[in-house]
């Protein structure tokens, strides 16, 4: 296993509501020496939430994607907040964006974007057993809410709308999680 980096200096460079982008000075154990940037987040976490309905069907949302200057459907997620258990930030998350609460929750796994450059790390989530419920969120606009097939979750790779990479991950997560459970998911194609 190789030895990390040691941290000489760590310095932030640029600082948001939500991000700080730390500079880090590395020497590496065969002498070299590098800056590295990373960007870090400034909360507890975050969390997304996979809801399955009774019918099989994923809750997906569509919002408005700032990176991407555009709308993207994807799965609720959300930061956990000061305080807060990550089981009741995914029900609270999926009852803002979704209008739908879960009786059932637990953990499916724990995803990262680019570790490369990024320490940010996203908890997902499986809510079943749904009830409507809905919370006011801190969203700009309504979510448009859609549900999908689980075990068609292949049509929605050949979207336009759909490319968030955590999102597609969780989905395949959730759809083995099922299959290991023997509850008649597979993956039509």
């Amino acid at each position: 296993m190789p030895v990390r980096p040691s941290i000489l200096q760590r310095k932030i460079v640029a600082q948001s509501r939500l991000f700080k982008v730390e500079e880090l000075s590395l020497q590496f154990a065969n002498g070299e020496k590098r800056i590295y940037e990373r960007l870090v987040s400034q909360g507890l976490g975050a969390v997304m939430i996979v809801a399955l309905n009774d019918d099989g069907e994923v809750i997906l949302i569509r919002e408005y994607a700032g990176g991407m200057h555009d709308y993207v459907l994807t799965l609720p997620k959300g930061l956990v907040e000061v305080g807060e258990n990550l089981m009741v930030a995914a029900n609270r998350e999926l009852m803002e964006e979704t209008g739908y609460g879960a009786r059932h929750l637990e953990p499916l796994t724990q995803l990262s974007l680019a570790p490369n450059y990024m320490g940010h790390k996203m908890q997902v989530v499986l809510a079943r057993d749904l009830y409507p419920c809905k919370l006011e969120g801190d969203e700009p606009e309504p979510l448009e809410v859609h549900f999908h097939p689980l075990n068609k979750v292949c049509d929605l790779l050949s979207r336009d709308d759909f490319h968030e990479g955590r999102s597609i991950a969780a989905l395949f997560i959730a759809l083995e999680r099922m299959k290991q459970e023997d509850s008649g998911y597979s993956l039509e194609t």
